[in-house]
């Protein structure tokens, strides 16, 4: 179905002191108020540590995905740590077709070789032993019940830190589940490229002349990379984009000819891209 070769290779910085993984979502352990099924997810976070070969993730910390399961039910998870070590656990957040949390209902997480046990405070389910080929349970099949619409299936490090290179997920042949990773309905899932736009209405703008607007794009931070475009007839009207603040990046238009312009109002598209970490 989906999966990511290699962890250190897609992981980029999410802001200054956080990290993510390109196409996972980052997953906390710790306790939550949160009951909607995008508060669960999150683009990056602290406690994330690239290495040469892998990104280590906390005992709090995990990687995964959200699903699509109104209809596909089963899946198959496999890890590979750094050497082949053993470690990590199954981790699985299950939510109705509103996208509320499902808390502690028996029969909603069902996995192979290992007992799924409820854990209250990050409001998931963890496996009951860690994923070891001594537990013949590298691979993990998971089984969700028939009133989840929806599941986040990953790895966690709970017993400790883990260096996780890669994480892929399988399905059943006949089936084809949408991975919501990256949809407008979760933002922050291990996306680094974010996009917006807004109608512009730029003022008559003389030679030399500029003009200034802010435009929220959720996700960015201070250090991404942004650009601009705008759907303009004319080549003398320079765009340049920076990250201003949190969610926001300032365009600013200049006038480089010796003529004065004023355009109708036109389409402001803006990107915003996360750094690879070097």
């Amino acid at each position: 179905m989906t999966g990511v070769a290699n962890t250190r290779a897609a992981a980029f910085r999410q802001s200054a002191t956080e990290v993510g993984v390109e196409g996972l979502i980052t997953i906390a352990t710790s306790t939550t108020t949160a009951t909607f099924m995008a508060d669960f997810c999150f683009n990056g976070l602290t406690d994330l540590t690239p290495t040469d070969r892998a990104v280590t993730l906390a005992a709090n910390r995990g990687l995964g995905w959200m699903l699509d399961t109104s209809q596909a039910k089963e899946f198959a998870l496999a890890h590979w740590l750094t050497v082949g070590a053993s470690g990590g656990r199954l981790f699985v957040r299950v939510f109705d077709g509103a996208g509320n949390v499902r808390a502690d209902i028996a029969g909603d997480v069902l996995a192979s070789i290992t007992t799924m046990q409820w854990n209250g405070p990050a409001k998931g389910w963890n496996a009951g032993a860690p994923i070891d080929d001594a537990n013949f349970n590298r691979r993990q099949t998971i089984r969700v019940g028939p009133s989840v619409s929806y599941a986040q299936v990953g790895v966690i490090g709970f017993d400790g830190s883990i260096d996780l290179q890669s994480l892929r997920l399988y399905g059943l042949p006949e089936a084809a589940p949408a991975v919501l990773n990256g949809t407008p309905l979760l933002p922050q899932s291990g996306q680094r490229e974010f996009a917006a736009e807004v109608s512009w209405d730029l003022p008559s703008l003389a030679p030399g002349a500029t003009s200034l607007i802010d435009v929220t794009v959720s996700g960015a931070r201070a250090g991404d990379l942004a650009t601009a475009s705008l759907v303009s007839s004319t080549r003398f009207i320079e765009l340049s984009a920076a990250v201003w603040s949190n969610n926001t990046v300032r365009v600013m238009a200049g006038n480089i000819s010796g003529a004065t312009f004023d355009l109708a109002a036109a389409t402001l598209s803006m990107g915003v891209t996360k750094r690879r970490v070097a």
